[in-house]
């Protein structure tokens, strides 16, 4: 007989088994990582809002009604008008910044 240097199949196997099962553990826990980023940083980009908000009430002595009013007097950049996650923000009659999730938001049927 040679002495074949090389896998066998069956330790092939064993080898793929075993990344699979390490592949199946390591998903799911990504995928949570995942949502939790991007609820922080939607909370992050509120805070962001909130200060922008601030700072056109020091200089216009009210404070915007909406988004697009703070795009418009370059306090916000164009595409910084929702949340990482893609939720929409709005700004209450008070100033406050609120999220509007997916979940909350009505199709208006």
């Amino acid at each position: 007989m040679k002495n074949s240097k090389g896998f066998t199949l069956i330790e092939m196997l064993i080898v793929l088994l075993i990344i699979s099962v390490l592949i199946l553990v390591t998903i799911p826990n990504v995928t949570k990582h995942f949502a939790t980023i991007d609820e922080k940083g939607c909370d992050a980009y509120v805070n962001m809002v909130q200060g922008q908000v601030e700072a056109y009430k020091i200089d216009h002595k009210t404070f915007p009604t909406t988004i697009e009013q703070l795009v418009d007097e370059k306090y916000l950049k164009e595409n910084e008008t929702t949340c990482p996650n893609g939720d929409p923000v709005n700004i209450q009659e008070d100033g406050s910044v609120v999220v509007n999730s997916a979940s909350n938001v009505s199709d208006g049927s």
